[in-house]
């Protein structure tokens, strides 16, 4: 960013230049960037070989520059209201790429699975084994710092724009198993294992639910962040829409760096049962702890007399009244109040 630019914008950007000139990366970054395989294979049929990675530091504050660059061309000109968008495509070309390597690695792992479990000690196959299991760590390598680029390049679009980004649309080896078919197994469990903590993260779920044309985020926040005292390992668990009260907590939790799960109707027939059902998986499969519920519509009548209709295990349930509502903020105040609170909670040492 530079001084000119610095000194037009807000106060609340005026730490931003942090993001650049820390003298150190991020934990993503120095896990991703800074301890790369001794060897790689960057093409499929390619021998292994040496090849070095960016530097941590110089990949952090070359992806955050790319995206804070578009707001600071377009700033107080008449592109200012594409910002947002040509950002959002740039966070969003990370993330296609970072979904092809990931099904990329998935093929090859069914492959080395594969060959892991057919009996052949053969030295040819053994080589054969392990450039595939290097292949497939090599994918890893590259997946995880294009999610790690992903992920900081999110955080910026987070700062500038006031929202968070979203996308469009998330045993026992027998006798003669070799030492490569071990490693490969070995591999593939820590593989799977890394995997299910990323799609079913392990921790107390804390349920958001509320009408999409609710319009007072600051209440939300205020009892979400209490409750995240209380409950540091909690999980956000939200309804899926785009505005309102799901919107809110959403952005909360990107805000503070806190899982939050989406839970979308499922199924076919009428809406109104489908949301029902919804709500009845939620309260049997995810056992929540705690809830916010924002008057609403039937379906959150429904969802409160789960969590507090008589039955042995209840859900401590903060219910807020639409008449409770501060004023409605327009829109463009809302943004920079929002842009506020992200730029003063965003650390560029925190994980995102």
């Amino acid at each position: 960013m530079t001084k000119r630019t610095a000194a037009r914008s807000v106060n609340s950007f005026s730490d931003l230049p942090e993001l650049y000139a820390a003298e150190t990366a991020t934990d993503a970054f120095e896990a991703s960037f800074g301890d790369p395989l001794p060897l790689s294979i960057i093409e499929p049929g390619d021998e292994p070989g040496e090849h070095d990675m960016p530097e941590p530091i110089a990949a952090q504050a070359e992806c955050g520059g790319i995206v804070a660059a578009i707001f600071d061309l377009f700033t107080d000109t008449r592109l200012e209201p594409l910002a947002t968008d040509i950002a959002w495509g740039i966070v969003n070309s990370f993330y296609f790429t970072a979904g092809k390597l990931e099904r990329q690695e998935d093929r090859l792992a069914d492959t080395l699975r594969d060959m892991a479990r057919r009996m052949d000690p053969g030295e040819v196959f053994n080589k054969e084994l392990e450039d595939k299991q290097l292949e497939c760590q090599s994918l890893a390598e590259q997946r995880a710092a294009i999610g790690a680029m992903c992920d900081y390049a999110a955080a910026m679009y987070r700062v500038y724009s006031g929202r968070a980004w979203t996308p469009s649309k998330g045993s026992k080896p027998s006798y003669v198993t070799s030492a490569s078919q071990i490693s490969a197994l070995d591999f593939l469990r820590a593989r799977a294992e890394k995997r299910r903590l990323m799609h079913d993260p392990d921790g107390p779920i804390v349920v958001v639910s509320g009408p999409a044309d609710w319009h007072d985020w600051q209440m939300i926040w205020d009892r979400l962040s209490l409750i995240w005292v209380r409950i540091p390992n909690m999980i956000v668990l939200e309804f899926a829409q785009h505005s309102g009260t799901d919107a809110a907590s959403r952005a909360w939790c990107a805000a503070n760096g806190v899982p939050c799960l989406k839970a979308y109707l499922t199924g076919s027939g009428w809406m109104l049962k489908r949301a029902f059902d919804r709500n009845r998986m939620v309260n049997n499969k995810f056992l929540p702890v705690e809830a916010i519920i924002c008057e609403g519509s039937g379906i959150q009548e429904h969802l409160y007399d789960l969590f507090n209709g008589g039955s042995e295990r209840r859900v401590p349930t903060h219910y807020f009244y639409r008449d409770e509502q501060g004023p409605a903020t327009p829109l463009p105040e809302a943004k920079r109040l929002a842009k506020r609170r992200y730029v003063q909670d965003f650390d560029p040492h925190d994980q995102y």
